[in-house]
Parts: structure tokens; sequence; C-alpha cells
């Protein structure tokens, strides 16, 4: 056990536990709702609280943008000026980066790239993303790294997976020379927590590297980046299972941008501690609902004059009181309140499910739920793909 982390229960490598936050502990395994600007689209914070959002994840490149590091330090940092007063992560922005591809040049240095919003130049660097993250306040901030592309052959992935691994070293040299330059939010930078991030793409060797190395350098928690890129979902596991063995026992395992319901449980079996996606979110908004049966696509005609709740076996404030049949007539009619409604039920359905992991950690029985997680999702009244 680590002071800030302590593993209470286990089931084979599944494990839940308590990640000890300046703004309150988090069990895991955990699931972290995106908030990219500071908001998880279309849902007040009070509702957040009430759906029991434990940890939320912000974005360092789209705040650096807008409204800017400075406005947020100056109106005390980001929880305050969000309201809220629960834990969360900031991503360092390497993977906005990534997926600016032509508006984007990447050198030793770190980053130069144009604003998607505007077209002006900025340049992030390990050490200026570290700044950015020490200045927004947040409880957990993650190393700059840069995200490999898929597909990419060996030697580009290895060359990039180095690259991280030296700026990762930066990240750390910056944050424990700087970490307590924000006076009104000393308690919370004195317990910040600067997680390191493995790459390598889709090379196990060298994914086992990078695990090496960045524990090498030593942080609290571990990140598994660079996944969910476009590669098949068969190969995300099989990458993730090539680090695991590779990141220390008993401190905290992230595994960035993933996934379904399904995967989500698959991957805390596997023994990882926190997970995001804008999955839920951007599903609910193209009108992808996640029940117990399966996924649902609430445009669907059969739905037109079905009187019956989303999904009976959830307790969500949205299927106690609405009717498919209205969510199908909102969404049709294209009206704002669908996403809304939507995105609440589905953040309720996955928070629900990490809980229920939990619960079936501690009570070792984790391989029946996840058994019948498995034949659930074989059961989907959806048409066509996940959107992207």
């Amino acid at each position: 056990m680590v002071d800030f982390f302590e593993i209470k229960g286990r089931c084979g490598p599944a494990r839940t536990g308590t990640l000890r936050t300046a703004h309150g502990d988090v069990a895991t395994p955990v699931f972290m709702p995106v908030g990219t600007v500071a908001t998880v689209k279309g849902v007040p914070q009070d509702t957040l609280e009430e759906l029991g959002v434990q940890i939320l994840l912000s974005n360092t490149y789209h705040l650096f943008l807008r409204p800017g590091t400075e406005t947020i330090r100056k109106l005390g940092g980001l929880h305050r000026f969000m309201s809220w007063e629960r834990a969360i992560l900031t991503d360092s922005g390497g993977y906005q980066v990534f997926s600016l591809s032509d508006l984007r040049k990447v050198r030793e240095e770190g980053a130069e790239f144009r604003s998607h919003l505007d077209g002006a130049l900025h340049f992030l660097s390990p050490e200026t993303a570290t700044a950015t993250q020490i200045a927004l306040g947040a409880d957990v901030i993650m190393a700059f790294d840069e995200c490999t592309e898929y597909p990419a052959d060996r030697e580009p992935a290895r060359k990039s997976m180095e690259m991280t691994a030296r700026w990762a070293a930066r990240c750390k040299r910056y944050f424990e020379e700087h970490r307590q330059e924000v006076p009104w939010a000393s308690p919370t930078t004195e317990s910040q927590l600067l997680f390191g991030i493995v790459q390598g793409g889709m090379h196990a060797d060298l994914r086992r590297e990078s695990a090496e190395r960045t524990v090498e350098i030593g942080f609290p928690g571990y990140a598994i980046g660079g996944l969910s890129v476009g590669e098949p979902r068969t190969l995300t596991r099989e990458m993730v299972e090539a680090t695991l063995p590779h990141l220390p026992a008993d401190q905290p395992r992230y595994l960035m941008g993933v996934g379904t319901p399904e995967e989500i449980v698959e991957y805390a079996a596997l023994g990882i501690d926190m997970m995001d996606c804008v999955l839920p979110t951007r599903a609910a908004r193209h009108g992808l609902l996640y029940t117990s049966q399966g996924k649902l696509a609430i445009k669907n005609a059969c739905f037109a004059q079905d009187e019956g709740p989303l999904d009976p076996r959830c307790g969500c404030r949205v299927c106690a009181r609405y009717s498919r049949a209205y969510l199908r007539h909102l969404y049709s009619s294209n009206e704002t309140l669908a996403a809304v409604l939507n995105t609440i039920h589905n953040l309720a359905f996955y928070l629900d499910t990490m809980r229920q992991v939990r619960q079936a950690i501690d009570l070792g029985r984790l391989a029946a739920f996840l058994s019948e997680v498995r034949s659930h999702s074989l059961n989907s009244s959806a048409q066509g793909e996940d959107p992207a």
C-alpha cells in the first residue's frame, strides 16, 4: 500500500481500492466521465453528483486555449471555476495535439500546433503542459506524451516511445520543482499526483520497455496510453495484457480512452483501476443508449409507441420518469433535451456497471458478473456500430 492508494479487495487480478485525493476518496475501479472543457456536455454538476460521479476528466489542451490557464488561475483554479468539489484528472493534451495531424509539428522540445479554434500558433512542452496542470489544480495530472499513430511500423513507434520517456523525465523534474507555485491552492498542489504514461504503439516489446523505463523514472501512478486510436479491439486488449505485468502491483493503473460497458468490465477484471471514455456521452448524442439488455438505438420506429422505461432494471431519473416513446420523440424532433436525458442515462449505466464490478470483486463473484455482461452485449437491439 502507498499512502494515497490502498487495495482493499481482490478477485483474481482484479482489485478494489481507494485513491485518496485532496477532494475526496475515489473508490476503484472507477469510470471517469469526460468533461473536456470543464463540462460534461449537457449535464450540470449537481446531476453528476446525484449520479455518484467521484472524479471527472478535463483536458489541458482545450482549457489552455479557452478560457486560458491564467483566467482559470485567477478565478481560483479548475474546481472553483466549474463549481466541482470532487476530484478532477487532467489529461496533458498529448492526444489532442496528436489528433491535429496537419496542424502540428513535434520535435524534442515539444509540440508546435495551430489552434483548431482560430489557427493561432501555440507550443506545448513537457514543462508548459505540466505548468498548466499545476495551475489548474487538478488532483491527478498526466505527463506530456506523444501518442503514436496507428498503424506505425516498429521504428517510428520506438522513436516515439523513447521521446515520451524523455518527456516524462522532464515532466517529473518540472513538477517537483514547481508544484507549490499556486498560492491559492497549496493544499491541492501539494497533494497533486503526476502519473506517467506508457506508449509503444502496437508492439508488445516496446510497451514492455516503455513501462519499465517509466517505472524507473518513478511516478505515483501509471497510465496506458496510445490505444483506441483505430486499432482492432482485440489488439487493444493484447497491448494492455502485455503492459500490465510490468507496472507496480501496489499503484493505480489507468487505461486511457476505453471503452464500451463490457470493455470496462473486462479491463477491470485484468486489474485496471481507472478508465475514461467519451463513448457514453457521445453515443447519447447520437441516440445510442446502453441498457442491461444491450445497446438500443432510440430512433428506431419500434419505440414510437413504447410506453415502457428505457431500461426496466435501471434506477436512474430518466428510466424512472420517461418512456421510450417520449425519448424517441425528443430525439426525432432534434430537441436539446434528448441529448441531456440520453447522456444522464448512459452515464448512470456506466457508473452503475462499475459499482457492480466493485461489489462483484469484493464478493468474489466477478467471473459470474463478467459472464452476464458478455451475454447481454450479444443481445443488442441497436443497428450499426458504436459511434466513434
